[in-house]
């Protein structure tokens, strides 16, 4: 039973195996979680502008597949929330693996001295995201997703983490800069789901505007989305 403080709207009842802390059509009849959605512009507007000067200055594929794919998730994770079906979950959280996968590649690419391309690697995260996809459609448990992200996720740390200690000093500051920024949005996350709530009562005394700061969830998509794009940047 969908709790209290949400409403119907035009997606109807959820089909999602997830919904987040924000009240359902609280501040629009078509998009039923706003905030989660509209806060997904930072993974769109700005990497499609990456994309744009990466294809200007004629840098290598890779990085205009890796904004191209941050883009991906913001428009999946757009469709997700605002309707919260689950279809739209698939098109939200299979994109973060894909694009989790282009990352490493870019990673672990990025001290070669020619643009040829490494088959062995880009075989090895192609068959894990196949894999991941069979399983999770099959599965449809969100843990396991969480789980098979998060792998990804420690993988591109330790590696960006190497890099600005050993090879490129220079780019600590920025290396920092989009570690922390994307810590502070997981631990934004964490607090949504374990206070929701806390947080959704404190939401029925504010004004809609003040409250609007307490969704946490939405703050995820901004602190993420900022520091994924900070990291291509790296």
């Amino acid at each position: 039973m969908a709790p209290a403080a949400d409403r119907e709207g035009y997606w109807g009842p959820p089909t999602s195996t997830l919904e987040w802390c924000e009240e359902n059509y609280a501040v629009s009849y078509y998009i039923a979680e706003f905030w989660n959605t509209v806060s997904n512009l930072i993974f769109i507007l700005p990497p499609i502008y990456g994309a744009i000067q990466t294809y200007k200055d004629g840098l290598e594929k890779r990085y205009l597949a890796a904004y191209l794919c941050l883009t991906a998730v913001g428009l999946g994770s757009w469709c997700f929330h605002m309707t919260l079906k689950y279809e739209m979950q698939l098109l939200d959280e299979l994109p973060m693996i894909y694009s989790c996968c282009v990352f490493v590649y870019c990673l672990y690419e990025c001290f070669k001295y020619k643009n040829t391309v490494n088959y062995a690697l880009l075989f090895l995260l192609i068959t894990y995201s196949v894999i991941v996809s069979i399983v999770y459609l099959d599965l449809k448990e969100p843990v396991f997703h969480q789980i098979m992200y998060g792998t990804l996720v420690s993988i591109i740390v330790l590696r960006s983490v190497y890099i600005v200690l050993w090879v490129y000093p220079w780019l600590r500051g920025l290396g920092y800069t989009s570690l922390t920024v994307f810590l502070m949005g997981f631990f934004l996350w964490n607090v949504d789901n374990i206070f929701c709530d806390k947080l959704r009562a404190l939401r029925e005394k504010m004004p809609p505007v003040v409250g609007a700061v307490t969704q946490f969830h939405a703050w995820w998509h901004i602190l993420t989305g900022l520091g994924s794009y900070l990291h291509i940047l790296l």
